[in-house]
């Protein structure tokens, strides 16, 4: 199957004389996203080649700990979503939802994820 379109997500990371991120902007050419400014990013890649994760977990020193605690409970249900999509396992994505309810009432955190 020949490749009928190419998309661009691209990450710039502006780092202290330590290393450690200062700033983090991203651009996503098919969702006209242009350098927005990001306090934190979670990376997954897959290599089949080795049958494992790369993972790149990157925030700046500006992320306050309680926004990571939503976004990490944000992430956990966006997961659960996707696990269920891309496998249609519909009882392990509840198991993981209902995790993910745990992990927000342990955290005092409002559910921000419910549809009206």
């Amino acid at each position: 199957m020949a490749v009928a379109h190419k998309s661009k997500i691209e990450f710039e990371i502006g780092l202290d004389e330590n290393k450690i991120p200062e700033t983090i902007h991203w651009s996503a050419t098919d969702g006209g996203v242009t350098k927005d400014s990001s306090k934190a990013t979670l990376i997954s890649v897959w290599d089949s080649k080795e049958k494992e994760t790369l993972y790149l977990p990157l925030w700046t020193k500006k992320m306050p700990v309680d926004e990571m605690k939503v976004f990490f409970h944000q992430t956990l249900v966006q997961m659960a979503d996707t696990f269920e999509r891309a496998t249609n396992d519909e009882k392990m994505s509840a198991t993981m939802r209902d995790f993910c309810e745990y992990f927000a009432e342990k955290l005092e955190l409002e559910d921000k994820t419910k549809k009206n």
